[in-house]
């Protein structure tokens, strides 16, 4: 067997008891009702945030707003990933993989328990990833994710057999993130709105379109959180929640959405800057099963088009990295494929040309999230000056999942894919992509399936086809723009998850 056995501590008992019950009563007695405003105590937290979920289920929608508030924090994985993008226990307190790399066991902390008090077992884990694969209401992302699965078996009560189809180098980092998350069996038909969890929150109110708050979990399995109740408070304008932290109202501003304003949080004894990575690209997705777009040569020449050091610093104030393909620095596979399409309008015209693709018209449908709306301004006037008219569109975050990401209604549109180490995205053609090329399919499954060493080259030579192919267009990554107050303290300086963890954070 590879050995992959860690120890941990024991955990401590929680120290304030939340009763289920109770916060039951309260999800449903406060569900679109007024909101009142959190006390500031040395134990609470206001983030403010972007994008508020659409639902409290984690595995019906692939909207990135929703692990930021629940993963790691509501709910648990086997393992996670830390700040360093390391693979750690979590509910798994160890596991061992087999020889050939497709049999893993993992061994579960006796103590971990749901927050209904129901024990964390092996058939609860065995129940939450079939549940990927046989029930049809599932987001797509996971399910792909957990394709590679052929079993999962519960040997005993702690103990939990999961054999894949074959090897995967990625499947343990998916199994990190929302696709690994552990369900009380008993709550899977309230998940919508009532989370299951053992984390070391719980869902305390919901105002729809204001807030979300969390409660510490006072039966909590493992170490106690450090804050009493976070609460997420969502902007849909970046300079009003710039204004509230100014003001003291937000305790955290989660990732900044207006970086020109940077410089408002200067003062070191009122705020503290955290810059830092994340793993998202800010990627103009190109409808590949568009007639206008099937060409390479016009997708080409769409990227060329783009001065993107241009754009970031118009857009973005200049703070994130340029990259030329899906791949972030911290990715062990990043190379920069900047150079690959490099702005270069003439050349563009000549590619357009070519693909008797002149007088074009595209419609550019986007999110209203700052980096998106400001990208979508400037590539309209890019386009526009290689003979491309765009018609940009704007849409609420609900509508854009519905009718670009589910439904493919669009031509072109702007979003950061915030997963780690999504390249998998390109290998489905039902993916809003539409992206179809058997070659890459190739290429990837042989970098996922490859012996550790052999891991980084294969995958840089299917990066490195997805930039020559110009599948989409890579904008910039993202940078990881946090501010707080002073009084705060525990937030990483890099986002390697989609969570925003709260089991670090403290206030003094």
């Amino acid at each position: 067997m590879v050995s992959s056995t860690f120890a941990i501590a024991a955990p401590r008992r929680g120290w304030r008891w939340v009763s289920l019950l109770f916060a039951v009563a309260l999800l449903a007695g406060c569900v679109g009702s007024t909101p009142s405003t959190p006390s500031q105590t040395a134990h609470t937290l206001v983030v403010g945030a972007t994008l508020e979920p659409p639902t409290m289920n984690p595995s019906a929608s692939p909207a990135a707003s929703i692990p930021q508030v629940l993963l790691y924090n509501v709910y648990e994985t086997l393992v996670r990933m830390d700040a360093a993008g390391t693979i750690k226990p979590l509910l798994a307190q160890s596991w061992d993989v087999s020889d050939d790399r497709t049999v893993y066991t993992f061994r579960l902390n006796p103590a971990a328990k749901f927050a209904s008090g129901r024990t964390v077992n092996a058939q609860a884990v065995a129940t939450s990833f079939n549940r990927i694969k046989t029930e049809t209401a599932i987001s797509a992302p996971l399910v792909e994710q957990m394709a590679v699965v052929k079993t999962t078996e519960a040997v005993d009560d702690h103990t939990v057999k999961v054999t894949l189809s074959r090897p995967s180098n990625l499947w343990l980092y998916d199994i990190s993130s929302t696709a690994g998350i552990v369900y009380d069996p008993d709550g899977l038909a309230a998940l919508d709105t009532v989370p299951a969890g053992s984390g070391p929150f719980v869902l305390k109110q919901w105002y729809k379109g204001q807030s979300i708050v969390l409660a510490a979990s006072g039966g909590y399995w493992g170490t106690a959180p450090r804050l009493e109740t976070a609460t997420y408070r969502y902007f849909a304008d970046p300079n009003a929640m710039n204004a509230a932290m100014l003001a003291g109202d937000l305790d955290v501003i989660s990732n900044l959405q207006a970086p020109d304003a940077i410089d408002q949080f200067g003062d070191a004894s009122r705020f503290n800057v955290i810059q830092g990575t994340t793993t998202g690209e800010v990627v103009m997705a190109l409808n590949n099963s568009r007639a206008s777009l099937k060409n390479v040569k016009v997708r080409r020449a769409i990227s060329m088009a783009i001065d993107k050091k241009a754009l970031l610093d118009t857009v973005w104030n200049g703070k994130g990295t340029l990259i030329g393909s899906m791949a972030v620095p911290t990715d062990p596979w990043y190379e920069d494929l900047t150079s690959i399409e490099g702005y270069d309008p003439v050349g563009a015209k000549k590619l357009l040309a070519e693909a008797k693709a002149t007088g074009l018209t595209l419609k550019l449908r986007v999110p209203t999230i700052a980096y998106a709306t400001k990208s979508a301004q400037f590539v309209e006037s890019a386009l526009r000056q290689v003979g491309i008219t765009v018609t940009v569109q704007e849409l609420d975050f609900a509508t854009w999942l519905k009718d670009v990401h589910n439904g493919g209604n669009y031509d072109m549109s702007i979003v950061a894919h915030v997963e780690a180490r999504d390249l998998r995205r390109f290998t489905d053609p039902a993916y809003y992509f539409h992206y179809d090329n058997p070659d890459y399919d190739k290429q990837f499954a042989a970098a996922d399936e490859a012996p550790a060493a052999q891991l980084v080259p294969l995958m840089r030579k299917a990066v490195r086809t997805l930039a020559d192919d110009a599948a989409a267009v890579w904008l910039f990554a993202l940078p990881n723009l946090v501010i707080t107050k002073a009084t705060v303290t525990g937030v990483p300086q890099n986002a390697a998850t989609l969570s925003f963890d709260l089991t670090t954070i403290a206030t003094r």
